[in-house]
């Protein structure tokens, strides 16, 4: 699948912005789950209430819908952290901080409506904020997708169309196109932005004869944010460290790579202090809540069960992922050079990681969304799979990635239908409702979904 003769890096880019500005009446403002509350919460919090105290805003999402968070009142509200006596809070910093512009841009437009005699509510709460937030991540999410697209023409050598394809079928045939639409308002978005800034930054520093200690301390710095964003992000650090540790081998400048390392973990974690100090504030030291420690096993326990298990596993919500984690291995063996055995060290970093969680299911989420930041990983092993399919079966492959788009769309269909059980993919139920269940609701609910959402959510199909 090569490139045409006119073919350009801006080409691919406007395709993908197009294809944003189609899905944008897909994004919905709502805030609903708790790992969506518990993000929101540290904005909203720290804007209006100059403090980390969530009962306020935790109480405002309860009270919208009693029935529907009777769990998160036993668990975030009804509970305190023992140490300090403070609501719990697991999720991390980062995605607030990222939003914080827009909330405050969303801010400033309601105090001037208000002058003008508008009556929407200054109070945090109010659509204009929650608005914000949710279109801010789908941005987020584009402009990862962006950075994901440059990196594979310009430091992956992948022709178009095989870039511009990989990228978009990895947003429309994953859980990615979900997080950024239907539920934008979790972290999933954002981390495949500062997960893409920190591919694209390492990259570019590693590859600039000219780079310096700022350059490595860029990467440095969107390692950090990816942690801040997602903690378990911070393992794609491996990156840029490994890249810097190979310049320093190779080119025998053994104190000028100290400097330069240095200066990438000190940048790293001079982003992440606001989450160590939040830490501090909320469970009286600089670590997350004993809550969220238990559930851990360093051994994985869980690591092919998270890849392959049917009801649950990556590979199950998303076919097109164990086409690109095959197309990862074809990567580091066509290419057998570090960026392609460091980029897939990282996915086998996320892979370990999600097994050694005691959810590992995510039960009650759509897909896999724990691997959600590994996308540019992901597009990198599709992309160079794409690119080695010959012209004459150009069009087969382009089939191929309609027909995974199709699945995971008509799975977002049945998770929001309520067609399936939101807890696991039941066989041969959730095959059937493909073809017959989804097809027989999708206009009604179509309909429902751009004139009523909320009475889509009541009534269902």
């Amino acid at each position: 699948m090569n490139a045409s003769p006119g073919s350009s890096r801006g080409t691919g880019g406007r395709a993908l912005v197009l294809l944003f500005l189609l899905t944008l009446p897909l994004v919905t403002p709502k805030i609903r789950g708790a790992d969506e509350i518990e993000g929101f919460a540290y904005l909203r919090s720290l804007v209006f209430d100059h403090d980390l105290e969530f009962g306020d805003e935790y109480q405002h999402f309860y009270a919208a819908d009693p029935a529907g968070l009777a769990g998160f009142k036993s668990t975030f509200l009804d509970r305190r952290e023992t140490e300090t006596g403070r609501h719990i809070n697991f999720a991390p910093l980062g995605s607030a901080l990222l939003w914080a512009p827009f909330y405050l841009l969303a801010h400033a437009g309601v105090l001037v409506g208000r002058a003008l005699g508008g009556g929407t509510a200054a109070d945090g709460f109010s659509w204009p904020y929650v608005a914000a937030v949710c279109y801010s991540s789908a941005l987020y999410g584009l402009a990862g997708l962006l950075l994901v697209h440059d990196t594979l023409r310009r430091h992956g050598a992948i022709p178009e169309p095989a870039a511009s394809l990989a990228v978009g079928a990895l947003w429309l045939a994953t859980p990615l196109l979900y997080y950024m639409t239907v539920a934008p308002a979790f972290s999933h978005a954002a981390s495949v932005f500062a997960v893409a800034l920190l591919v694209w930054l390492g990259l570019r520093a590693a590859t600039r004869a000219e780079a310096g200690a700022f350059d490595w301390a860029l990467a440095g710095a969107a390692g950090g944010l990816a942690a801040l964003v997602r903690e378990q992000d911070g393992l794609f650090l491996l990156f840029p460290a490994g890249l810097l540790a190979a310049q320093g081998l190779t080119r025998r400048a053994g104190w000028a790579t100290l400097r330069r390392g240095l200066a990438m973990g000190a940048a790293a974690g001079l982003v992440f202090l606001p989450q160590l100090l939040a830490y501090r504030t909320l469970t009286g030291r600089p670590s997350p809540s004993r809550l969220v420690a238990r559930k851990m096993s360093w051994s994985s326990p869980h690591l092919l069960q998270v890849l392959f298990d049917p009801g649950h596993g990556l590979f199950a919500w998303s076919p097109l992922l164990l086409v690109a984690s095959a197309g990862t291995a074809f990567l580091v063996w066509r290419r057998r050079d570090l960026t392609a055995v460091l980029l897939a060290l990282c996915l086998l970093a996320q892979v370990w990681i999600n097994g050694a969680v005691e959810s590992w299911t995510q039960a009650g989420a759509f897909g896999s969304r724990r691997f959600v930041s590994s996308t540019p990983v992901f597009a990198w092993g599709l992309a160079a799979l794409l690119a080695a399919v010959p012209p004459r079966r150009a069009r087969l492959a382009a089939a191929g990635v309609v027909l995974f788009a199709w699945w995971n769309v008509s799975l977002m269909a049945q998770f929001g239908l309520k067609l399936m059980d939101r807890q696991r993919l039941e066989w041969p139920r959730v095959a059937a409702n493909q073809v017959s269940g989804v097809p027989r609701h999708i206009l009604r609910a179509a309909w429902l979904f751009f004139t009523d959402r909320e009475r889509l959510v009541r009534e269902g199909p």
